[in-house]
């Protein structure tokens, strides 16, 4: 593979998804990366591999989508099965000096088709099964070329048809161009596209770099993140800058999987959604001690239970194993963080999302009523840093819209102990009058109930608090044992009880209670 040239002033003030192969391959090739599962666009590597094959891998598609027709500036669509091989793509894409923008294969085809719209034309990578659920959408009128992994389609390039394309330099874009592009969750609507930079993706490493700097050991680092999310994309940055094996596994593997690979490959490290870690409580029963390697757990941008980080502590056979939370949003990246102990986890306030991490984000809390925010009286969360996203493809406007001068309204609201710790509440569009936290709420059902799976309070058809349960093996609820647990919290309406299966989630497993709410007036609706 030939040389390249970056200026190292350059890389320590971005990342260049392009080259982090190469660069890690340059420090240490033998670094290893194991999979869960065979890669779709290139199914003979095989589920291990060293990072100096990783890079190998990344510069011949690199190659090949340039044969296909991809050129520096242009936008390219991933929308394909959930796979490790979307990272490659999207870092191959990023090595000819093309925008990634990364769409969740969890999407249905007319929400695919409006972000698609959204992008003005861009490439599209994807593959068989995905063409097949696109067949209502006219890619021809909205992209510019279809590129596929698996299967074809008149006038589509097959990627495997481009195999020996003559390889090709990086090209590197400036600092605060757009270099990767992912979207929200959705929990409100058609999700929004966030442009990072290369910039604001080296900022966010920031605080992170400083954590992992506290380990006293290489650990292999478990990675369950969906394939297309902007933490996905820091996570992988962050192992391969510091040298550490990866363990890249599929988020939506089943919890017996998941028990499987953590106890044949004993990660000392697992970042994963929160809702992947409630999943998984389950297995910390299970009796082959899947997570008794792991020191650290980490989980990033929602908060969590505090019951499920006890236990899952309390299953690593790990002296003083630590669960760190970081809270933040896709558009801000890490604000502010906090450690959970195995001893005193369980004690703790949920709502507590932490303190400033160092080099990390500035955070203040903005009144929503010309009053102090305080915990009565909770006001707007906003970040302030170099890490902030540059803007949303195509809605400059609803960017603008939250952004007030270096300040970005985050949409939660909050506010900070006299020891600092800021307490997120609820999202701004969720508050229900009179209803101190809804969060606050839930976490207290989940610590009396162990039997509840999950528990969601949304505004009902007269917008009084009803909490949506679920309960494990969808067995019925106590009605007495429901009574104790709500005795002292706010009063709620009756609870009403779905499968776990039923709850309307997002991509990244985050319960859409708009949606969810509006399906309880659809049902109170409903003729008896």
């Amino acid at each position: 593979m030939k040389s390249f040239a970056i200026s190292r002033s350059q890389r320590k003030r971005g990342l260049y998804l392009g080259v982090l192969p190469e660069l890690a391959a340059a420090k240490n090739a033998a670094t290893p990366l194991t999979l869960d599962h065979d890669l779709d666009v290139l199914p003979e590597a095989g589920r291990r591999l060293t990072v100096a094959e990783l890079a190998e891998h990344v510069a011949d598609l690199a190659a090949r989508l340039r044969a296909a027709g991809i050129r520096p500036g242009e936008r390219v669509a991933i929308h394909k099965a959930a796979n490790f091989d979307v990272w490659m793509l999207a870092t191959a894409t990023a090595r000819v000096g093309a925008v990634p923008a990364m769409l969740s294969p969890a999407l249905d085809g007319a929400t695919v088709g409006a972000l698609l719209g959204r992008l003005d034309r861009p490439h599209l990578i994807t593959d068989a099964p995905k063409l097949a659920a696109l067949a209502d959408v006219p890619l021809t009128e909205l992209t510019n070329s279809v590129i596929t992994v698996s299967g074809t389609r008149p006038g589509a390039v097959a990627l495997a048809d481009l195999t020996g394309s003559p390889r090709v330099e990086p090209v590197f874009q400036g600092l605060d161009e757009p270099a990767l592009i992912t979207h929200t969750s959705g929990t409100t609507g058609l999700p929004k596209l966030v442009v990072h930079t290369p910039r604001t993706q080296r900022t966010r490493l920031r605080p992170q770099l400083v954590l992992l700097s506290l380990m006293r050991k290489r650990e292999k680092v478990a990675i369950v993140i969906p394939f297309v999310h902007s933490r996905l994309y820091a996570a992988m940055a962050l192992c391969l800058e510091k040298q550490l094996p990866v363990l890249a596994m599929n988020h939506a593997a089943a919890p017996d999987e998941i028990a499987t690979v953590f106890t044949e490959e004993q990660p000392g490290f697992i970042e994963a959604l929160p809702n992947s870690f409630m999943a998984w409580e389950g297995l910390t029963e299970d009796p082959r001690k899947p997570f008794s390697s792991v020191k650290y757990f980490s989980s990033t941008f929602d908060a969590i239970h505090p019951g499920t980080m006890s236990r899952l502590l309390r299953s690593s056979a790990r002296r003083a194993p630590l669960f760190f939370q970081i809270y933040g949003q896709s558009e801000v990246g890490p604000a502010v963080g906090r450690p959970y102990f195995r001893g005193s986890a369980h004690r703790t306030d949920g709502r507590c999302v932490g303190w400033a991490l160092p080099g990390s984000a500035r955070v203040r809390l903005v009144s929503r009523n010309g009053k102090r925010p305080s915990k009565r009286n909770p006001g707007f969360i906003e970040v302030s840093w170099d890490g902030l996203a540059k803007t949303y493809f195509g809605e400059q406007e609803r960017y603008d819209a939250n952004r007030n001068g270096k300040w970005w309204r985050t949409g939660d609201v909050g506010y900070r102990t006299v020891r600092g710790c800021l307490h997120m509440l609820d999202r701004e569009a969720d508050v229900i009058p009179g209803v101190h936290s809804n969060l606050e709420i839930e976490d207290a059902l989940l610590g009396r109930l162990t039997e509840l799976s999950e528990v969601v309070v949304v505004p009902g058809p007269g917008a009084e608090p009803v909490p949506v349960v679920c309960t494990r093996g969808d067995r019925p609820l106590d009605r007495d044992r429901w009574r104790a647990a709500v005795a002292g919290l706010p009063r709620l309406a009756d609870p009403v009880q779905l499968p776990l299966s039923e709850l309307p989630r997002t991509a990244t497993l985050k319960v859409r209670r708009i949606e969810l709410s509006r399906k309880l007036r659809e049902k109170d609706a409903e003729p008896a």
